[in-house]
């Protein structure tokens, strides 16, 4: 799967005209491909809505490619990150979702985050589900998706 993962990047990367180089590491449940580029910002774009495209796309065209002859359990997801950009996120809403965790437990009233994407409302749940007395769920549809962070009423 590696070898295909590689020919879809290097199309893809060749018709998006970007130079650079990338880094494909085999974890245990998925492959992590990080992207070098001077044109970060293309790859990323708002909010990391271009690279979470760019993951769904490398996605879509290695399964086609693994195809479905292949043994059960041959394809793994593939994580996409461009120069650093989603590793910094994670640890930004690591330490956002603790902040937030406290204000709730101060104020002892529920919380509405702004709208995120399915990977980032993961991250700020599982923060928030180490901290004692806060419980937290995701409501809203599409693009209007968000959590809302609640102390834990105690019956």
């Amino acid at each position: 799967m590696e070898e295909q993962l590689g020919e879809v990047l290097d199309n893809l990367l060749g018709m998006l005209l970007l130079e650079g180089s990338y880094e494909i590491e085999e974890m245990d449940e998925n492959f992590l491909v990080s992207i070098e580029t001077k044109d970060a910002g293309r790859l990323i774009g708002a909010r990391g809505e271009s690279l979470d495209a760019l993951q769904l796309l490398v996605n879509q065209m290695v399964a086609r490619r693994v195809g479905e002859g292949s043994p059960a359990g041959e394809f793994k997801r593939v994580v996409t990150d461009v120069m650093g950009w989603r590793k910094q996120r994670e640890s930004e809403l690591k330490v956002s979702a603790e902040s937030w965790g406290k204000q709730v437990l101060e104020s002892k009233k529920p919380l509405d985050l702004e709208p995120m994407v399915p990977w980032q409302r993961r991250i700020v749940h599982m923060a928030i589900s180490e901290m004692k007395g806060l419980s937290s769920e995701s409501i809203g549809e599409g693009r209007d998706r968000h959590i809302v962070i609640k102390p834990v009423v105690k019956s």
